[in-house]
This record gives C-alpha cells, sequence and structure tokens, in this order.
C-alpha cells in the first residue's frame, strides 16, 4: 500500500485517514497553505502551521482549524506527520508523511529562493516527492530577487518624471507582501488596494513586520500623497477602480511575464518577472535534495516536466488535481 493515494477528493493517506489540500470536502484536511486552490471550504477539521492559520482563518471563517509548528511531529492513527517551510508564502508548508518507515512528502506551492519574508525552503529527504511544476520549462528561469527589485524601483522613479503613478499588479497573498518589503519608499508611499491591505492587516496582526502602507478608500486624493505608488492586485488592472489616480503606468510582477506577449495580455505597461513559485532550476534543485526516486508531478506543464525527469532517470508520473497555482487567467489569490 502507498503512503499517499489520489482520489477524487485529493491525496489521501489511508493510514492517517486524511487528506492534503483536497478540493472536495473531506472529514480532515491538512493543508499546506492560504491560497484559495489549496485551503478550500467545506472541511469538517483543518490541519496548518501556526504562521498559516491566520491568513486561512481570515479567508474561511470560523472553521475548526488546528496548528501545528515547523518540525513538529503529529502521530495521526499509524502516519506520522510533519511540517517544513516551502518558501512560498508565510507559514506555507512542504507535508512530510512518514508510514512504517517509508516517507513521502506533498510540496504544496514552493520556491527555493529565500525572499526575505517566508521561511525559506527546506529540502526534506523522502522516498516519494509529489511536486508541484507550475513553471517546469527551461524558459522560465529567474533573476535574482535584488535585481529584479531595483528594476521595479527605477520603474517607479521613471513614471513619476514621466508625470505617472505607477500600479503595480501582485496577488494579494504573498506577492504583495514580498513586492512591499522590496519596495524603496524613500521615493514615496505605498497605496494598497482593499484586498492587498486586507492581508497586510492578517499578517501585521500576528507579529509580521511589514513597511508601512496607505489604505486606498474611497475618499483618498491620491493627491495629497505625491509620489507613490499603487499596489493593487492583478484583476484590478485596466479596471475604473485605476483612475482616480490620473495619469498612470501599470506593471505586472509574475513568473508569466517570461513568455512573450503576457504584459499585453494582462494589461501591463511594463512586466516583472517574479514568482512565489520555483523555476526550472529551482525545481530540479529542489527534486535532487530530497533524495526521492520517485516523483509525481502537478499542475503545470506537468508532461513535459514528467518526461524530463524520467530522462532523468527518475521513476515520474503526472497526477490530475485541481490546484491552479500562479495562472495566466486566474487570480485565485485576490479573493482575500
Amino acid at each position: 500500500m502507498s503512503v499517499l493515494s489520489f482520489t477524487p477528493s485529493g491525496i489521501y493517506c489511508p493510514a492517517g485517514d486524511f487528506h492534503i489540500d483536497p478540493w472536495r470536502p473531506v472529514d480532515r484536511a491538512l493543508i499546506t497553505h492560504g491560497h484559495s486552490d489549496h485551503a478550500r471550504p467545506g472541511h469538517d477539521r483543518y490541519l496548518a502551521t501556526d504562521l498559516a492559520a491566520p491568513v486561512i482563518r481570515h479567508r474561511l471563517g470560523d472553521i475548526a482549524l488546528d496548528t501545528i509548528r515547523y518540525g513538529e511531529t503529529l502521530t495521526i492513527g499509524d502516519a506520522t506527520v510533519s511540517f517544513h517551510p516551502a518558501g512560498h508564502v508565510p507559514g506555507s508548508a512542504q507535508i512530510r508523511v512518514e508510514v512504517a518507515g517509508e516517507v513521502w512528502v506533498v510540496s504544496g506551492d514552493y520556491k527555493t529562493e529565500a525572499d526575505g519574508l517566508s521561511d525559506p525552503f527546506e529540502p526534506v529527504r523522502c522516498h516519494a516527492f509529489i511536486t508541484e511544476c507550475t513553471f517546469g520549462l527551461p524558459v522560465f528561469t529567474w533573476a535574482p530577487q535584488a535585481e529584479t527589485a531595483a528594476a521595479i524601483n527605477a520603474w517607479w522613479s521613471d513614471s513619476l518624471a514621466q508625470g505617472r503613478t505607477p500600479v503595480l499588479g501582485a496577488y494579494a497573498l504573498g506577492k504583495a507582501q514580498r513586492l512591499l518589503c522590496l519596495l524603496d519608499q524613500s521615493i514615496g508611499p505605498v497605496l494598497t488596494h482593499g484586498a492587498v491591505e486586507n492581508t497586510n492587516a492578517v499578517m501585521r496582526a500576528q507579529g509580521i513586520a511589514l513597511p508601512d502602507t496607505i489604505p486606498v478608500t474611497p475618499d483618498l486624493n491620491s493627491k495629497d500623497h505625491p509620489n507613490a505608488l499603487v499596489l493593487a492586485t492583478p484583476s484590478a488592472l485596466g479596471t475604473p477602480w485605476i483612475r482616480r489616480f490620473g495619469q498612470t503606468s501599470s506593471g505586472f510582477a509574475s513568473g508569466w511575464m517570461r513568455l512573450r506577449g503576457v504584459r499585453r495580455r494582462r494589461a501591463a505597461d511594463r512586466g516583472f518577472v517574479m514568482s512565489d513559485h520555483a523555476g526550472w532550476d529551482g525545481l530540479n534543485a529542489a527534486i535532487a535534495e530530497t533524495g526521492a526516486e520517485r516523483i509525481f508531478v502537478t499542475h503545470g506543464y506537468t508532461s513535459q516536466f514528467r518526461r524530463w525527469l524520467e530522462e532523468q532517470g527518475y521513476d515520474a508520473a503526472v497526477v490530475e488535481t485541481e490546484f491552479e497555482g500562479e495562472s495566466l487567467d486566474t487570480d485565485p489569490e485576490d479573493a482575500a
């Protein structure tokens, strides 16, 4: 019997009678992080890291949610589970499951570059690794974070010099807070869309230090905040919400900006290649560090990445899931 199996409700552990990030209502759900394609409503019982719990409660309301710290072990039935940093967003985890000496790890969403906000990705040794591959093609390589931050801050200054207010699109949970910590507020203040500010407030309340922001309210006059940058959700770009800021320059930070034509599709003047998912190099490095021989790939370029892994000598398979991740056409993180 496998440590984990793949069912219509999601990834299931028979020995512990629990699911991991299930997409249909189940009795007991272990949740890797708070994005809406992984933390869904309707389960009877939830388990997540103590750092992810506040956002999950904010999004799902009054749920039966227990918490666990990184590295803490818990016995559930005949399975031993522990949660380990995934580096994706604050509180995000990989979930390690051990049954009768065999170890499987579910990655959730992850990135391998430390961002200074989330607990850095921690490789976990295992026999089988269930990994996302949102960006599982060689084209998806990321520049060091500091280089991207410098480009964004230069665009901020250039936009102001042209008499335009820069509006930067970023997902409300994770990406927005990461960018907020990289923005140079010696240039000016940062104004925030309501969905971004709601998530900021949750994180601040749990003790995560974030730079100051000014929420965009209906009565806000942008002229009272000269030289400001606006941090908004991607779905706000190109909408009437932006008109209050006069002449603008719109930017979008996403791994999809690596593909030609995506910036125009997102109605953005500037695209910045930055993702909270591992790129090609990160995926391959993470898999190698697990020591696993069996690799299951989910959401992303699954068939291409599986073929690549088989060429490298892995026993690889595709697992169909309902995870969306960082998508070209959907913004699961906006609903904060």
